[in-house]
């Protein structure tokens, strides 16, 4: 790649970045001010803490999102890396104005289920962007990766802790039912954030065990589109040699190679285990029969 080709490439990258950091911003400050604040509904992390400083001072949501991030983007930008750390304060900066921005704006809802349910879908799609193009809008998470390194517990565990705590003090704030209506908001918003990284199309490793492992793997091959690969192995009780079958599909089309094995070998062995992420190779292939 010539020069001219990388900066061109760079500079395509980081615009595309830059719009979806901050259309995740944009539909974070859409749910806090439009779902969630208005009824006293909570997230957690520093997002919650300032929720609820703004209801206990006489200082605005926007202010209190901004400030409260800074100490921890200070803290971590040579520990996180330059990059994720400017990310997140562009993203923690763009939520901030769009939360001042949209301020006061009517409230769609004041059923405190539908404000949960939709507060936590809205969130879950713009902290999802966020993170998928490696920003994040919580300064708690910065913290948790640093802990890590001296403590032994893992990056969940520790922010879960951390939004226990901001989840449960929401009880002594807000009252018990906001608190429970936070708690439901907040796995919903999980849940979404799953869904926007992983995509529907959920990837899953098959692992194949047959006497028929030729016939099955054409038949993948050809009715899915996917590709195969061949491992060896021995049985463990019977000591004889087996050809094992290896390949990655979308949770989509699961069903469809379940059928293709017990077409073939009603007695195959099966395992499904879920991927990650899936990178190169022609797992982009799409299925080339119906």
């Amino acid at each position: 790649m010539s020069p001219n080709q990388h900066k061109k490439t760079t500079v395509t990258k980081t615009l595309k970045r830059g719009f979806f950091l901050t259309l995740g911003a944009l539909l974070v400050s859409m749910a806090l001010e439009v779902f969630l604040v208005p009824n006293q509904i909570i997230d957690g992390g520093i997002v919650g803490i300032s929720i609820i400083a703004s209801f206990l001072f006489p200082i605005p949501l926007s202010a209190f999102l901004l400030v409260l991030n800074i100490p921890f983007l200070i803290f971590g930008y040579k520990q996180i890396g330059k990059t994720f750390t400017l990310s997140t304060l562009y993203s923690v900066s763009i939520m901030s104005l769009g939360v001042q921005f949209i301020h006061g704006a009517p409230t769609v809802t004041n059923d405190f289920l539908l404000a949960a349910v939709f507060g936590g879908i809205t969130l879950g799609l713009g902290v999802g962007l966020i993170l998928r193009y490696n920003g994040s809008l919580d300064g708690t998470e910065i913290l948790a990766i640093i802990l890590t390194r001296s403590i032994p517990f893992s990056v969940g565990e520790i922010i879960m802790f951390f939004n226990i705590f901001i989840l449960g003090s929401a009880g002594f704030v807000f009252g018990w039912d906001k608190a429970m209506y936070s708690l439901i908001a907040y796995f919903i918003a999980f849940k979404t954030i799953d869904l926007v990284l992983e995509g529907l199309d959920e990837s899953k490793a098959v692992t194949i065990i047959s006497n028929n492992a030729p016939e099955i793997a054409e038949a993948i091959m050809a009715r899915l589109g996917r590709g195969v690969t061949y491992l060896f192995g021995k049985g463990g009780f019977t000591g004889e040699e087996k050809e094992i079958l290896y390949c990655v599909v979308t949770r989509l089309e699961l069903a469809k190679l379940r059928q293709i094995v017990l077409d073939s070998d009603p007695d195959a062995f099966v395992a499904v285990e879920h991927v990650a992420e899936v990178m190169g190779g022609r797992f982009a292939k799409k299925a080339i029969h119906p």
